[in-house]
C-alpha cells in the first residue's frame, strides 16, 4: 500500500468531458484524462484492502459484484502511485489482454465494489487502466511478442469479438497457430461495428489487432463460417474449433404495423453508420439517417443510449426513448446494499447529450408500444404507446408489468429504433454445426466446460452466456483458451 492515507488526503478526480453541446458534432472521443502526476494521486487513493471486492467478480443477489477478470487492482494501483507504470502494465497484462477496450467500454464494475465508494467515492480504477496501458503504447511496452516456440497444433476462432480475441491471443502466446474468422469486412466484432466511434475509437482497435498480428495470428475477414466455409472442412484443416460469434439474434417487438417502413433493429443502425463513417466518413450515404427526424428508441440500456448519441450527432429533430421498467432510484435502496451492483438511475452520455440538445431527458419509463401507424407510402409516422406497471405474481412471486387500461397515447415517430436485447445465436450458426441449444437459444456446452455436444468444437463469450459485458466475454475466451488448450497438450500454464 503505497500512501496509508491517499484516500483521506485525496478526493475523486476523473477524466474531464467535452461539454455535450460540442461533442455532439463529430464521433471522436470526448474523455479529457488526468496527466501522470494527478492520476498517480488516484492511485494513491486506493486502500489495498484486506479482502478486495474489487477483483472478487463474484456473484451477489445474482449481479455481478467486482471484475469477472480477477484485475490484480490494489496491486496495479499501487504501482500508478508510485510511478512504476511498466510494473503496472505487466501486472494488468496478467489478467486482462485488452485494457484499452475495457478502459473504455467497461461500466467499471471494480469501482461499484471499492470499498472506498461504501462510504464515500470509490477510486478511479478504469481511469488508473487507462492511464497504464495508454502509457505503455507511448514509452514502447505494449509491442509485439512473438512466441519463441510453435507446437504444431492448430486453432479455427469463428468471430473476432472481446472472446475470440481473447482465446487467439492466449492460444498464440502458448505457441498453438491460429487463424480468427470474421463474417464482417473489419475485425472486431460488437467491439467494431456495435459501439459507436465516440465511445471507443476503432484505430484504438485496429492498433490491437495489427501487434496480434505481428505476433503470428492470421485473421480472415468476409468469411462466414456456415455459408462460405462448411464446418466439416474447418475440422479437416485444424486440430480444435471454437464458436465465438455472439448472441446476434435481436428480441423483436411483436405489435400491429410492425411491418411499417423505417422500424430497424438498433444494431443495424449502429453498425451502418460505424462502416460509412470508416469507409467514407459518411459521404457514401450508406447508412440509415436520423437527420430530420423523430426518432423513437425502444429499449434503454447500453445500446439505446448509443442509439441516442447517434442519432442526435445525425441531426435528429427529437429523440425518446422508451423504457419498460420503471426509473431506478437516485441512491441505493435499503434492499441493494454494498457491494451489491448498485441498481441506482444512470445518464450516460447519450441522454446528457440529448438533455444539452432538447432540454430534457428522453427516457420515458413504464411504457411500451401498443402500435405502429403508418402513412401512405407504409412509412411508420406515428406510434402509440402505453404505460405499464409493476405487479407481484401471487402465484408465482414474481414482478411482472402490466398495461394501464385507458393510458395510450400517440406520439410521432419517422424512425424508430428497437434496443430490446437479444435472444441467443443466430440459427444458421448453430444449424451449419448441429449443436445443441439452452431454451435461451445459447449453445449448450458440458456442465462446468466449454465443450459443446461435437468433438473438438468449443464455445465462448455471449454465444454460450447470452448477450453480456465486454469483461466476461474476455474472461471466456481466456476460460475457453486454458481448455483447448489442455485438451491439446495435456497440461495448461494458461491463466
Amino acid at each position: 500500500m503505497g500512501k496509508p492515507t491517499g484516500f483521506l488526503d485525496y478526493e475523486r478526480e476523473s477524466a474531464k468531458e467535452v461539454e455535450p453541446l460540442e461533442r455532439i458534432k463529430n464521433y471522436d472521443e470526448f474523455h479529457i484524462f488526468l496527466s501522470q502526476e494527478e492520476q498517480q494521486k488516484q492511485g494513491a487513493r486506493c486502500m489495498a484492502c484486506g479482502v478486495p471486492f474489487c477483483q472478487a467478480g463474484m456473484t451477489i443477489s445474482g449481479m455481478t459484484s467486482g471484475c469477472p477478470l480477477h484485475n490484480l487492482v490494489p496491486e496495479f494501483n499501487d504501482l500508478v502511485y508510485s510511478g512504476n507504470w511498466r510494473q503496472a502494465y505487466n501486472r494488468l497484462r496478467k489478467t486482462n489482454n485488452f485494457p484499452e477496450f475495457t478502459s473504455r467500454v467497461c461500466p467499471a464494475l471494480c469501482e461499484k465494489a471499492c470499498t472506498c465508494g461504501h462510504w464515500g467515492e470509490p477510486v478511479t480504477v478504469r481511469d488508473n487502466e487507462h492511464g497504464i496501458i495508454e502509457n505503455a503504447y507511448e514509452k514502447g511496452y505494449a509491442v509485439a511478442k512473438p512466441p519463441r516456440v510453435r507446437t504444431g497444433k492448430k486453432v479455427a476462432i469463428i468471430g473476432s469479438g472481446p472472446s475470440g480475441l481473447a482465446a487467439a491471443d492466449q492460444l498464440n502466446q502458448r505457441g498453438h497457430s491460429v487463424t480468427v474468422f470474421e463474417r464482417d469486412d473489419r475485425i472486431g466484432g460488437l467491439l467494431m461495428y456495435g459501439i459507436p466511434n465516440m465511445k471507443l475509437d476503432k484505430k484504438v482497435i485496429d492498433r490491437k489487432v495489427n501487434i496480434m498480428k505481428e505476433e503470428g495470428i492470421t485473421f480472415k475477414t468476409g468469411v462466414n463460417v456456415g455459408v462460405d466455409v462448411k464446418p466439416k472442412d474447418l475440422f479437416k484443416e485444424y486440430d480444435r474449433v471454437i464458436m465465438c460469434c455472439g448472441s446476434k439474434k435481436p428480441r423483436d417487438i411483436n405489435a400491429k404495423g410492425r411491418d411499417a417502413k423505417g422500424i430497424y433493429y438498433a444494431v443495424d443502425y449502429l453498425s451502418k453508420n460505424t462502416k460509412s463513417l470508416l469507409d467514407s466518413g459518411l459521404k457514401d450515404g450508406n447508412y440509415i439517417s436520423a437527420k430530420g427526424k423523430n426518432v423513437v428508441i425502444i429499449g434503454g440500456g447500453d445500446t439505446g443510449n448509443d442509439c441516442v448519441g447517434t442519432a442526435i450527432r445525425q441531426g435528429a429533430k427529437s429523440v425518446t426513448q422508451l423504457e419498460m421498467m420503471p426509473a431506478p432510484p437516485v441512491e441505493r435502496a435499503e434492499d441493494n446494499p454494498w457491494p451489491e451492483w448498485p441498481k441506482v438511475l444512470k445518464t450516460d452520455y447519450g441522454q446528457e447529450e440529448a438533455i444539452a440538445m432538447f432540454g430534457h431527458d428522453p427516457r420515458v419509463y413504464e411504457t411500451t408500444v401498443q402500435e405502429f401507424h403508418k402513412d401512405k407510402n407504409g412509412n411508420v409516422n406515428e406510434i402509440t404507446t402505453i404505460k405499464l406497471r409493476k405487479e407481484v405474481n401471487p402465484e408465482t412471486g414474481r414482478v411482472q408489468m402490466v398495461i394501464v387500461d385507458g393510458s395510450e397515447k400517440k406520439i410521432k415517430a419517422d424512425l424508430v429504433l428497437i434496443a430490446a436485447g437479444f435472444i441467443g445465436t443466430e440459427d444458421y450458426v448453430v444449424k451449419s454445426f448441429k449443436v445443441k441449444t439452452t431454451n435461451r437459444g445459447n449453445v449448450e456446452t458440458q456442465d462446468g466446460s466449454y465443450a459443446t455436444s461435437i468433438p473438438n468444437l468449443y464455445v465462448a463469450g455471449d454465444n454460450r452466456r447470452g448477450q453480456s459485458l465486454v469483461v466476461w466475454a474476455i474472461r471466456e475466451g481466456r476460460e475457453v483458451a486454458k481448455e483447448v488448450d489442455t485438451s491439446l497438450m495435456g497440461y495448461s500454464y494458461l491463466q
